[in-house]
């Protein structure tokens, strides 16, 4: 490769405007299939960039090399660890919200450089369909054509010169230094000049100047979304939407506090408070926001106390162990999509503590060895099973449903997944998400309580698949199901949607985008 563009294939130059495919990173299969599918990128204009290997930072990656060639080349420790994480992240599908906690503890990056590191990680892949539309602006060729590391450095540079007070003088510096250390040579001058050509131009007129047609197109674009799931958020929103669905893009590139949970019966959330020197949470008695610092270094943390939980998430979780049953619990529960853990821990702590027992069943081996971790001393058998066919026995008192989903209600966690999803996904996901929910009916007992819930706000993967459930088990079917008020299950929170469900937002609740509806299971002859 040189000039810092691929050798091109035979059948020609690929449009701009194609998808980059790829397996979506998470390894994370839950309820019987991987979550999500094949991904494939969408969003602002732009090109699409294989995940081709560079001659020079592949292999210093692996041999983990790479932040020093990079300070050999010039370029400042906290610069060259964000760039080794993109490049991770983008060339290994790896999760910038696990590798770059390590990276800055492995290159002793602290202080006022790691916030730096930082906000660059987080930005530039938060904003990366903005920073392609301008890079494919200014380029000769497509993005496509880029090597995958002059493609990154130049994703980083610009996100400093358009987001950031970075003088652009240093931005350019670095870049072409990052290119340099990348073994692209060649390509400094081409990297150099694109990156000059951005700086002429102020952050606001780039933005005017690229942002799409239509009302809903532009304001996805300034707050670097793409359309598809600015549609999604509007549709979720409803009659709300005129009034919230800026905040609510907006709320996606805020970075979220850590939210602690308390294990019940070993410690409360107030003692807990008082021990990290944190606040209780607003809503969930178990919940204690942690504002700064590393949650793995807390007592209680190390000791299994407590642990990190989404505040929406302990909700949900409560509030399957709070729904009424009809008739006596006889304490059998079941988590049928139990990874990552955290739920069927919390359930399995209040378990404990009503004398039940909880079946938790993951579909990957892997995982399921991580909940048993998890849920270590705690009465919660894990299974590893498919949850659309686990081979228990039914009759359980109350089931959870936390079904495989897109994951649109935990961009502000993951701010590179926006750019790693497709719309056409969803059409998998709720044809597995139904299956499962349909698996949960039939192993609930008559009487007993299903919770489904997704951590998504997209009606398809809602109140679709509610509402599908509800007209399948109408009258005529083999048993009825009637759904309760889920406002029932939670404190007061203000405005949880407009329907039997609830649906939590970042921007009004402060916590992830989470959704769950509460279904009982008619006992016959009702």
């Amino acid at each position: 490769m040189s000039g810092g563009f691929r050798s091109r294939s035979k059948s020609g130059d690929q449009p701009n405007s194609e998808q980059r495919g790829g397996q979506q990173r998470r390894g994370q299969q839950r309820g019987g299939q991987q979550r999500g599918g094949n991904q494939r990128r969408g969003g602002a204009p732009r090109g699409s960039s294989q995940r081709g290997r560079g001659r020079g930072t592949d292999h210093q990656r692996r041999s983990g090399s790479f932040p020093a060639a990079a300070r050999s080349a010039g370029v400042d420790l906290a610069r060259a660890v964000v760039f080794d994480v993109l490049r991770r992240v983008d060339a290994d599908d790896a999760f910038a919200n696990l590798t770059l906690p390590k990276a800055l503890s492995e290159n002793k990056v602290s202080g006022r450089d790691a916030a730096f590191a930082t906000e660059l990680t987080y930005g530039t892949l938060r904003t990366e369909g903005v920073l392609d539309a301008v890079i494919a602006d200014c380029a000769s060729r497509g993005l496509d054509a880029m090597a995958p590391e002059v493609l990154t450095a130049l994703r980083l540079g610009t996100y400093q010169v358009l987001y950031t007070r970075v003088e652009a003088h240093a931005a350019v510096d670095t870049t072409v230094r990052l290119v340099e250390a990348s073994g692209h040579d060649k390509a400094k001058g081409f990297a150099n000049g694109i990156m000059r050509t951005i700086t002429r131009t102020p952050a606001h007129e780039w933005l005017e100047r690229l942002s799409p047609q239509g009302d809903l197109a532009a304001l996805a674009f300034r707050h670097a979304h793409p359309e598809w799931i600015a549609r999604s958020f509007e549709q979720a929103l409803g009659t709300d939407a005129a009034t919230e669905l800026e905040a609510a893009l907006d709320a996606d590139s805020q970075r979220p506090i850590v939210h602690l949970v308390a294990r019940p019966g070993e410690i409360s959330a107030e003692e807990l408070a008082l021990i990290t020197g944190c606040e209780e949470g607003r809503y969930s008695p178990y919940a204690v926001y942690l504002e700064h610092g590393d949650p793995g270094s807390l007592e209680p943390v190390r000791q299994g106390l407590a642990a990190v939980q989404d505040e929406g998430s302990q909700l949900i979780a409560r509030a399957v162990t709070e729904a009424p049953v009809e008739g006596d619990d006889s304490g059998r529960w079941l988590d049928l999509c139990a990874g990552p853990g955290g739920k069927a821990a919390l359930m399995g702590a209040i378990a404990r503590i009503e004398d039940a027992h909880v079946d938790a069943v993951e579909v990957s081996q892997h995982r399921a060895r991580l909940i048993e971790k998890t849920v270590r001393d705690l009465p919660v058998t894990v299974h590893t099973a498919d949850g659309r066919r686990p081979g228990l026995e039914p009759g359980f008192d109350r089931v959870l449903v936390d079904a495989p989903c897109s994951g649109l209600g935990a961009l502000r966690r993951r701010p590179e997944a926006r750019w790693r999803k497709s719309e056409g996904d969803i059409t998998d996901l709720t044809a597995l998400q139904a299956e499962l929910l349909d698996s949960a009916l039939n192993l609930v007992r008559p009487g007993g309580v299903v919770v489904y819930s997704t951590c998504s706000p997209d009606l398809r993967e809602t109140r679709g698949i509610v509402e599908a459930a509800l007209s399948a088990h109408g009258d005529g079917a083999e048993f009825q199901i009637e759904e309760l008020n889920a406002r029932d299950f939670l404190p007061d929170m203000g405005n949880v949607g407009h329907e039997l469900s609830a649906q939590l937002w970042p921007h009004r609740h402060g916590t992830d985008a989470m959704f769950f509806a509460v279904l009982r299971r008619s006992v016959k002859g009702d």
